[in-house]
């Protein structure tokens, strides 16, 4: 009887799960792919097109915006303690069709980005109002200029935040 208490609690379980999913299934057919990417988080990279509204003239100035895969997470430390943590999400403007340029040189512009964003931190760049707009431009500017230095300044046209988020301890 002891033996088969733990198979009992595992078929109630997995019931309850099928259960919890069928009462949470979206109404539209979601694809495969869709809810494997959702589930792990490693979809494919987003780039946003330009709208199909621009005139001529912008065509020339079309971009791509490459939302770089993963968030990054900078620590806050005071003394030898981590009190907060910083995490935001980047993206890259391109010009229309360079996006590959990004992905390839990804790893070293993740770590470019991090330095520049641990520098941030340790000046104080994240305490108070962090998202008081003259701290963000500062932060946009270090890391346009590090995206220009790695990617090139005719591929690298700004660095977007796209999130920002800060989780005190």
């Amino acid at each position: 009887m002891m033996k088969l208490l733990p198979l009992v609690l595992l078929l109630i379980g997995a019931g309850a799960g099928v259960g919890a999913g069928i009462f949470m299934r979206p109404d539209a057919p979601v694809s495969d792919t869709a809810m494997t990417e959702a589930a792990t988080g490693l979809g494919a990279p987003e780039v946003t097109e330009p709208s199909a509204e621009e005139d001529e003239d912008s065509a020339e100035t079309a971009s791509d915006f490459v939302k770089l895969n993963n968030q990054f997470v900078v620590p806050i430390v005071k003394g030898d303690k981590v009190v907060a943590l910083i995490v935001l999400a980047l993206s890259v403007e391109v010009p229309a069709g360079e996006t590959d340029i990004v992905y390839q040189r990804e790893p070293k512009l993740r770590d470019s980005f991090l330095q520049v964003l641990f520098d941030h931190a340790n000046i104080g760049g994240f305490e108070g109002n962090f998202t008081d707009a003259r701290l963000l431009g500062r932060l946009r500017n270090a890391l346009n200029e590090i995206a220009q230095k790695d990617l090139g300044k005719d591929i690298a046209k700004d660095v977007l935040i796209i999130e920002i988020a800060r989780q005190d301890y």
